[in-house]
């Protein structure tokens, strides 16, 4: 027996099925149109939404949209007397679980109400193993239900308790460093230490010593001896975060680090030993990278033991909504805020192309809860803005400007350095492999003119 919605604006037809399903022992309300049934089936108070497809200003296409959207747990069935190929196609695409033509036997009704309410607990089950999941695996923070995101989780619980070498890959911002700790949380070094380091935030010399460490004396400033972070990570997990920002050299001796798991300190002869997993993920197409000579042969084929790619959210809508609710909830409760999304901003928010996935949608919901106004969320609130709305009186936006300025300065830096990348790369503080990337970017090539 289930809770069931009943929407018809023909009053004899309404009451009639609800007096057939009451019957049957069903728990049944009424709605008297379109709009009554939207309010009443966004509750998430139905197990069933029974709907004429035809009603006045909002029909039952609306309603079985606007159900699915708010409460897609809720199973849809819809009815009408104007049944075609093309309406129904149409119902069963937005989710409807049956289609039925008027008139139709009270048999008939109990065999699809009887295979809805199956099918809602079964979804019910579903939700719940779900959570049980993500409870078990430590996936509290990887939201989706896109079939991407369920491979990807689906390989974690395989690969997790190996000692594979893991290569994560992916666009910036699609969640690479979340997989590297659901990794971690569901391996045998769970308990251990979970080790990260950006490659890119920081210089050659100064990532040796961290991962490495130094004796003392070692160079300038090394007053004392210094543990470093693969000591710490011993018997624990370890992640490289851009790892194609590593420089050839620095690249070699990680090689040998990882491959035979001992390593030296700066300025000392004797090798340590430290047991770790390594972990390493970027943003870069590492094949490309090998061809062009920026990231070892040797090394792209230690680290490509178990690969995961994570999609870009432009490719997995799908989860939009869910992640959306996920960082609303997490903001309201910093902020002490009760902030809503308005009518028809989820789906502009779907279509949404977000450049910076996740991340950029978690910043969008952060800004959006502290500047809404009377606690709703609407277009202006959330989406960035159109071009035209933010461009100078040159027509060109402060990102364009940003990469004027970056390109001058990288042309000024090689025509001061006669070409050479590295020295140029010294000049501007960033690193050979970044100066490229820049380049590449940029459109810059080397005239000494």
């Amino acid at each position: 027996m289930g809770k069931i919605l009943v929407a018809d604006d023909q009053r004899n037809m309404r009451t009639t099925l609800a007096m057939m399903l009451r019957s049957a022992g069903h728990e049944v309300d009424e709605a008297e149109d379109g709009a009554a049934a939207c309010e009443l089936g966004a509750t998430g108070a139905y197990d069933v939404v029974l709907t004429d497809l035809r009603m006045g200003n909002v029909d039952g296409v609306e309603v079985l949209r606007r159900v699915k959207q708010e409460q897609p747990m809720t199973e849809v069935i819809v009815m009408t007397a104007y049944g075609t190929i093309e309406s129904a196609v149409e119902a069963m695409r937005l989710g409807a679980l049956d289609y039925m033509q008027k008139p139709f036997t009270e048999d008939e009704l109990a065999v699809k109400v009887s295979r809805a309410l199956e099918s809602r607990m079964l979804r019910g089950q579903m939700q719940l193993f779900a959570q049980e999941f993500k409870a078990k695996y430590h996936f509290e923070n990887i939201i989706g239900r896109s079939q991407a995101i369920r491979n990807v989780l689906g390989r974690v619980v395989k690969i997790a308790p190996t000692d594979a070498i893991v290569l994560i890959t992916g666009e910036s911002g699609t969640g690479k460093e979340l997989i590297a700790r659901a990794v971690h949380a569901n391996s045998k070094r769970a308990e251990h230490p979970f080790v990260t380091v950006n490659c890119a935030a920081i210089t050659e010399t100064l990532l040796e010593s961290e991962l490495f460490g130094h004796a003392r004396g070692a160079f300038t400033g090394a007053v004392s001896a210094r543990k470093g972070l693969f000591e710490e990570a011993d018997g624990g997990t370890f992640f490289f975060d851009e790892i194609a920002e590593t420089t050839l050299a620095f690249q070699a001796k990680l090689l040998r680090a990882i491959q035979e798991g001992e390593f030296r300190r700066i300025g000392e002869n004797r090798s340590i030993s430290a047991d770790i997993r390594v972990l390493a993920a970027t943003n870069v197409d590492l094949k490309d990278a090998v061809a062009e000579r920026r990231f070892r042969q040797d090394l792209y084929y230690r680290l490509n033991v178990a690969r995961f790619h994570l999609p870009p959210l432009r490719d997995r809508r799908e989860d939009v909504p869910l992640l959306f609710q996920f960082f609303l909830d997490k903001y309201n409760r910093k902020m002490n805020s009760r902030a809503r999304l308005a009518d028809g901003v989820m789906e502009q928010l779907v279509a949404y192309d977000y450049p910076g996935n996740v991340r950029e949608l978690e910043n969008m919901v952060e800004q959006a809860v502290a500047l809404s106004t009377e606690g709703v969320i609407s277009t202006d609130d959330i989406l960035p803005q159109p071009t035209s709305r933010v461009a100078s009186s040159r027509g060109k936006t402060l990102a364009d400007m940003v990469d004027d300025a970056e390109r001058e300065a990288v042309k000024a830096a090689l025509r001061e350095c006669d070409g050479n990348r590295e020295r140029a790369a010294e000049v501007l503080g960033i690193s050979p492999t970044t100066l490229w990337r820049k380049m590449t970017r940029l459109g810059v090539t080397f005239d000494s003119r």
